[in-house]
């Protein structure tokens, strides 16, 4: 495409993230809400794509001691929403409603940092940044969904909170496939690296080397 051409000719992407020294990972919103075809938004096969490789990725990172934050969007009742477009959000994204549980195919009680998110970002008024500190991460991979949504909101919130910020193209998905490419092409030219999960399987399992001959 002729804008592709521009923004390279603009120096845009040019300068990749690069890997720090410690990793992190947040999931975002695989809530049953969008993993369960039985309810409204739910089911999307990108998104069921993504919950399957970051579950593969989840499980070498706990075995390898990595920080994993993840996080539901839910609330008390439409009244405390901010004004969501998305009727299914404003009727079912409720404390007390089944969709706002997490996957259990992702989620680790025993292990995972767990916020309630009330707006897009996962580090928006939560505590991951705090628990990111407190563990010395400098470097965030970001899963979950969607990737039009809450996956940017989430990687330029990482971004602004000077992490290197890492998006495996395929543990991140959304409705359609067009706003997924397009996003992820846009998040790339301004402010992560888009990789994939064997990207971010191989360097997970540099840095545990790394650690355990230090």
């Amino acid at each position: 495409m002729p804008d592709t051409d521009d923004y390279k000719q603009r120096s845009y992407g040019e300068i990749p993230v690069g890997l720090g020294a410690k990793p992190g990972i947040v999931v975002v919103d695989f809530q049953k809400g969008f993993t369960e075809a039985q309810y409204p938004l739910g089911g999307a096969p990108l998104v069921m794509r993504a919950l399957e490789n970051t579950a593969k990725l989840l499980k070498a990172a706990r075995a390898m001691g990595v920080p994993v934050a993840t996080c539901n969007t839910a609330y008390m009742n439409e009244r405390e929403m901010p004004y969501w477009k998305i009727t299914a959000v404003r009727e079912t994204f409720r404390h007390d409603h089944p969709s706002a549980e997490l996957d259990p195919r992702i989620y680790d009680p025993a292990y995972d940092l767990k916020v309630c998110k009330k707006g897009p970002s996962i580090f928006f008024n939560t505590d991951v940044a705090d628990y990111f500190a407190k563990e010395r991460v400098d470097t965030v991979i970001v899963t979950g969904c969607n990737t039009s949504g809450c996956i940017r909101a989430s990687s330029i919130d990482s971004f602004s909170h000077r992490y290197r910020t890492l998006v495996p193209e395929d543990c991140v998905g959304d409705i359609e496939e067009q706003p997924h490419r397009d996003n992820l092409r846009d998040l790339g030219r301004r402010y992560v690296d888009v990789v994939d999960l064997d990207y971010v399987l191989a360097y997970l399992d540099r840095w545990h080397s790394a650690q355990a001959a230090a």
